[in-house]
């Protein structure tokens, strides 16, 4: 009897396949008014890092902006219009960089948190701001969602590479991702449906009301091979 496939086992959620959670550093808050950076650390759970602050509510984490040190201060909504301060979207001018983006008011920073990304304030008026998205979407948001004007620190993570796999099976292995991924025809029969050698001309069509180990390939496709033109 042939095991289960591999989206299979990861969609039951077993302890390889969950979040490692425990490892992480924590949740990102803006419910704070002012806060000074005590320590910039490093979090298995995102590839920017993160700036760790002493504030009136105890330590809270952020996405730590670009070119700050210990010993900065950070302020929330009543600041002057200086790098690196978080600001309502109504507050931002337009053409600023902005960062660490709350998809709504009071969620926390959602958007644009990887190293170097930005949204650039496009317009506002009383009851919607437009800002152009990394991808060059236009997102429309509440005027009071806050943000972190300048640019995510961690910009040039990218310029070194990774040279070896055992670098990148260590990096997957911090977040849980499978690594290496084998493909389905050179795994055993037991593995997948396409696995083996004795059948190398297994169909990749498969019905609709396949049992869910079968449900591999294209399923319940109309067509096959190339579009006729």
């Amino acid at each position: 009897m042939g095991k289960r496939i591999i989206s299979r086992a990861r969609g039951k959620g077993g302890p390889p396949y969950r979040s490692p959670g425990h490892r992480f550093a924590g949740t990102l808050s803006y419910r704070f008014a002012e806060g000074e950076i005590i320590d910039i650390i490093h979090d298995a759970a995102r590839d920017a890092p993160l700036a760790k602050l002493k504030t009136e509510r105890g330590e809270k984490l952020i996405i730590a902006p670009d070119g700050v040190k210990v010993g900065d201060r950070v302020k929330v909504s009543n600041a002057e219009m200086l790098e690196n301060n978080i600001l309502s979207l109504s507050q931002v001018p337009k053409g600023q960089t902005v960062f660490a983006i709350e998809n709504y008011p009071g969620s926390g920073p959602m958007l644009c948190c990887s190293p170097g990304t930005v949204g650039i304030m496009i317009s506002y008026d009383n009851n919607k701001v437009i800002v152009q998205m990394p991808s060059k979407e236009f997102k429309i948001f509440n005027p009071k969602c806050l943000a972190t004007v300048g640019k995510a620190a961690g910009w040039g993570r990218r310029d070194k590479r990774f040279v070896k796999a055992g670098q990148v099976y260590h990096a997957k292995a911090a977040r849980n991702k499978l690594y290496p991924r084998s493909s389905a025809t050179k795994m055993n029969p037991v593995d997948h449906p396409f696995g083996g050698k004795t059948k190398p001309g297994t169909p990749k069509s498969i019905s609709r009301w396949a049992p869910p180990g079968a449900k591999v390939g294209s399923i319940a496709s109309s067509r096959s091979g190339k579009r006729k033109r």
